[in-house]
């Protein structure tokens, strides 16, 4: 999460639009969920599918209102899939207005913009708990490779920090002939 602007705003690309393509590839995997499947366990020690959407509601609501951008109430999470929807739609509007993702602030890893961590940390985490969602009711999601030059980035830039504290639990050791996604999955903690 370096404060560089090649992925943020580079030629032309859209911050908004960048965001609404990351948190719909989220909403393709919630809105599968049957509704007994959000009691599921997730990869996610200790979190259900329900909580781990929880949790990427809850923690964009907090960055953004760390930054003093209302996002309006929380939505209802008894039907998490339609609580997804109501968040992203508050997101992306917020993020027409060009000012709110050029905002300034020093971050965790040093100067940056709110645009610049959306999509590099958040981003992040609505790719790697689409996983998880999929997984906890036993669905197969596969990466695309773009998605896996994502993951793979941010986790190297991440550095020691990825395995903080609420972040993700330690690698773990992937088998050599490992495709390219088990060997992302086992880095984040997770097996397959």
């Amino acid at each position: 999460m370096t404060a560089t602007t090649d992925n943020a705003h580079d030629s032309g690309t859209d911050l908004g639009a960048r965001y609404r393509s990351l948190a719909d590839g989220f909403a393709a995997v919630l809105d599968t969920i049957p509704a007994d499947g959000w009691a599921a366990d997730s990869p996610c020690d200790g979190w259900t599918a329900r909580d781990v959407v929880a949790h990427v509601i809850d923690t964009q609501r907090s960055f953004f209102d760390g930054h003093g951008i209302d996002l309006g109430r929380r939505p209802d999470l008894d039907d998490p899939a339609a609580a997804w929807h109501i968040h992203r739609s508050a997101v992306a509007t917020r993020l027409d207005d060009p000012a709110v993702g050029d905002h300034p602030f020093d971050g965790h890893f040093g100067p940056t913009t709110i645009g610049e961590t959306l999509l590099r940390f958040y981003g992040f985490d609505m790719v790697a708990h689409r996983w998880d969602v999929a997984s906890a009711v036993g669905h197969d999601l596969r990466f695309t490779d773009d998605e896996l030059t994502l993951m793979e980035t941010a986790a190297a830039g991440f550095g020691p920090a990825l395995y903080g504290e609420g972040v993700c639990k330690p690698g773990v050791e992937g088998a050599s002939d490992a495709d390219r996604q088990t060997r992302l999955v086992a880095t984040l903690g997770r097996t397959v």
